[in-house]
């Protein structure tokens, strides 16, 4: 008996099993084994047993012989619509960059993860990449060639550059190092990696990674600022501990905020425009207020639920107006940016935004502020003893905005509580006047916080009903919450036309 079976579609099989991992776990085999499975086509014999009672305990049918998927039924007790299942369907296609940092190595963690997503992954790397991982490495996680070379003459017979630009569906930069994204954004091409960036046609994601005075320079920033007036969108860095020593934001952001930030892109240009037409207000980030004109009081806000939830409403086709307080973060695509320092700026901002269908309140407004800010800086008195600040309350934004005379169809509240999490949460949603809370944690059980990092987990409160949501990325949980948004917004549309429809029958009655 052959030891393998032949002709297989296995890239339909590991997706409807629900990724590589799954497809590990159920052989008892590493990452290694399914990736020379996937180089061959094929599976050994000893897995079509198991494989075959794993499909059809998810509902497929599946043909005996081949492990051909027919078709997908409903599962007992299971809802929803009897669906089809295309064997055929094609992998969407990445191309990954690897630039020259030490985070290099977490590329290869994002390679194996996106193929999880039954996505096609091919690595070019840069010189310098080349120095902290090997092509080999690459090559035999992605089961394919990784290209390295602008003047390779077997790649380069065939332009090689311009085929790998243009097959792409997306094209991924990570680490995006300070010195490739300088390069790219001044249209250089001396190299396959910014050849490929100044010639692709395909959306581009790039996942920045540096020693944070290298990201906080000026010139880095207005390199991105260009970058991102083109297109590019970004994902990371991340605040923490850096190899060389330092801590600062700089940090690559986690492989799984990299992989669920290229899923977004590559459904983006599927996803249905169901909130055309409608304009939404999103705030994000910290606010800052003045003590003197060197101090002032904020908290660890990074804006990053903010920016996400923006960008996921921007996908779905809104109009978004974002207000967002400092941070290290870019403009997501497609989004109004206004930027703003404190409370009282926010909510100015907010109201000149207005009118509005959608209001996401997701920024960490300071609650208080220095009543009489120094213009200059306050200075000690020598006699040991602090100087009296006055604190006032500051504006309320998000109870502003729910008892505007412009309010919004639907007012959304965020709250970071630190202990009784969703009973804190619906005191709060009913002294505010929104429709919605979204809940999370300051802290998590292990002690970690929610700011600065790319995971969350909430519970959204409406009304009666709680749904909890748990640890994800950050730019995931903005997807379930604008899901739920589309839906609350049909669903008042309907109701609106079916009220219409009756006045207008009641009128040509009468």
């Amino acid at each position: 008996m052959n030891e393998y079976m032949k002709n297989c579609d296995l890239a339909a099989i590991i997706t409807a099993l629900g990724g590589r991992q799954a497809l590990q776990d159920l052989l008892d085999v590493g990452p290694s084994a399914i990736s020379n499975y996937l180089a061959r086509g094929e599976l050994p014999q000893r897995a079509h047993a198991p494989v075959c009672e794993a499909l059809r305990l998810r509902g497929y049918q599946v043909h005996p012989g081949s492990l051909e998927i027919l078709g997908q039924t409903q599962l007992a007790g299971g809802t929803g619509p009897t669906t089809n299942f295309r064997s055929d369907r094609p992998a969407q296609r990445v191309l990954l960059i690897v630039g020259g940092g030490i985070a290099a190595y977490k590329a290869l963690e994002v390679a194996r993860r996106l193929q999880d997503h039954n996505v096609e992954v091919t690595g070019v790397m840069t010189t310098g990449a080349q120095q902290f991982i090997t092509p080999l490495s690459l090559a035999a996680l992605t089961a394919s060639q990784v290209y390295t070379d602008l003047f390779s003459l077997t790649d380069e017979a065939e332009m090689g550059h311009i085929r790998l630009a243009r097959e792409a569906d997306l094209v991924i930069v990570a680490p995006a190092t300070a010195n490739l994204m300088a390069r790219a954004a001044n249209g250089l091409a001396d190299d396959l990696a910014t050849t490929i960036l100044l010639a692709t046609t395909a959306p581009v994601l790039m996942a920045p990674a540096m020693n944070p005075a290298m990201w906080q320079h000026p010139a880095t920033a207005e390199n991105v600022a260009r970058l991102a007036n083109r297109g590019i969108q970004f994902v990371g860095p991340t605040a923490g501990d850096m190899a060389c020593g330092e801590d600062g934001v700089g940090r690559l952001a986690e492989p799984a905020a990299i992989v669920q930030a290229a899923l977004n892109c590559l459904s983006a240009d599927s996803q249905p425009d169901d909130l055309s037409g409608l304009h939404a207000i999103v705030t994000s980030g910290p606010t800052v207020e003045p003590i003197d004109s060197v101090r002032f009081i904020a908290n660890r806000s990074s804006g990053k639920q903010g920016h996400a939830i923006a960008s996921a409403l921007a996908a779905r086709g809104a109009e978004v107006t974002l207000v967002s307080g400092p941070v290290s973060l870019p403009a997501p695509a497609n989004v109004r940016l206004v930027q703003v320092e404190s409370a009282t700026e926010m909510l100015a901002a907010c109201e000149a935004a207005l009118p509005a269908d959608i209001a996401v309140c997701a920024a960490a407004v300071a609650d208080w502020r220095v009543e009489n800010a120094s213009s200059g800086k306050l200075k000690k008195t020598g006699n040991g003893q602090p100087p009296s600040l006055t604190l006032v309350e500051n504006p309320d934004i998000l109870n502003s905005l729910s008892t505007h005379q412009l309010r919004p169809d639907l007012v959304i509240g965020f709250a970071a509580e630190a202990s009784d999490l969703q009973d804190n949460a619906r005191a709060k949603l009913a002294r505010k006047g929104c429709d919605w809370i979204v809940a999370n944690a300051v802290t998590r059980s292990d002690g970690s916080s929610v700011f600065n990092s790319d995971m969350n987990s909430a519970s959204l409160i409406t009304g009666e009903t709680a749904i909890d949501w748990p640890m994800m990325t950050k730019a995931e949980l903005a997807v379930r919450l604008v899901n739920h948004i589309t839906d609350h917004m049909a669903d008042r549309l309907q109701a609106a036309t079916l009220r219409d429809l009756v006045s207008q029958s009641a009128s040509n009655r009468t």
